[in-house]
């Protein structure tokens, strides 16, 4: 089978490559912007497309004609969507409304890449059936971009999932365990808030869900996430324990004193019972996600 997987450049798009070859019945066809930047350049196809571009959409998903498209690029950076609206709807609806329309075209399973902050964040955690309600403009796009998923003809699914740590091929990309790490072995203060709270998601264990997901072409939505609630203050602590760095350069603060153009909300988290009953999924835990974090920066 051919799978598509757009936004093939980022952390997800980087675990989803290898774990799709590995499975043994794909092929796979990569797209990002501009070139590839994953250091594994054969046995899959990389084409560099503008998903804001109807026509480049269309004449990509008509070359290839996928039995499947993952559609992970987006534009996720919660206060660039803020301060610019336009470039965000374009990235985040606009994009998707092209690849579902390519999509029908060739009959392709679609799953969609969404998230915890489509939610206010006043009742988390949330399960799959939990109303929208989203406080920035980031959710807002992709409430309106899983409309028009669930609107579509296709079979498809859609995959929330909540603040994914991992390590991507590119070194000018910090994630919050680096963020911590290296800031912290430098003797440097790091400002962590602790009011709120969020089910961190191993992107090995998001990229699995996917795996999963596709293998079954199980329809509808998905909670793909860790199963431990924790502050980004937890997180650090964590961190900092894990490496032996001193857990005193870690400070505590109220997101209120960061003054960011986005509100952010206050208790996400994501309920994954359906997805360990029905996929078989099963994250690892901070603990076991720091072992493998450790091992890729060593490597």
């Amino acid at each position: 089978m051919k799978v598509l997987i757009t936004g093939s450049n980022g952390l997800l798009g980087q675990h989803l490559i290898p774990l799709f070859l590995q499975d043994g019945k794909y092929d796979v066809i990569a797209t990002g912007r501009g070139p590839n930047r994953f250091p594994l350049r054969d046995k899959y196809t990389y084409e560099a497309v503008n998903l804001r571009d109807a026509g480049s959409v269309k004449q990509l998903v008509e070359k290839h004609q996928p039995d499947i498209i993952i559609h992970g690029g987006a534009m996720s950076q919660v206060d660039d969507c803020e301060k610019n609206k336009d470039a965000c709807w374009d990235t985040n609806v606009g994009a998707t409304r092209y690849l579902v329309h390519a999509a029908e075209n060739c009959n392709a399973f679609f799953l969609f890449l969404s998230t915890d902050f489509v939610f206010d964040g006043l009742q988390g955690p949330y399960g799959e059936d939990a109303a929208v309600n989203p406080i920035n403009y980031y959710g807002t796009s992709k409430v309106a971009a899983e409309r028009l998923v669930v609107n579509s003809k296709l079979q498809w699914a859609i995959v929330r999932t909540v603040l994914v740590y991992g390590v991507v091929a590119d070194p000018h990309r910090n994630n919050m365990i680096t963020w911590v790490k290296n800031n912290l072995q430098q003797g440097k203060k790091v400002k962590v808030v602790d009011d709120q709270w969020r089910t961190p998601t191993l992107c090995h264990d998001l990229a699995k869900g996917c795996l999963l997901i596709a293998n079954k072409k199980a329809t509808g939505i998905f909670n793909i996430s860790g199963n431990e609630i924790l502050t980004p203050y937890d997180m650090a602590i964590k961190t900092a324990e894990f490496f032996k760095l001193d857990t005193s350069l870690v400070e505590k603060i109220s997101a209120k004193t960061l003054a960011q153009p986005a509100a952010r909300p206050t208790k996400t988290g994501l309920l994954i019972d359906k997805a360990e009953k029905e996929l078989g999924y099963q994250p690892r835990t901070f603990a076991e996600g720091l072992e493998i974090v450790a091992g890729e920066i060593k490597s």
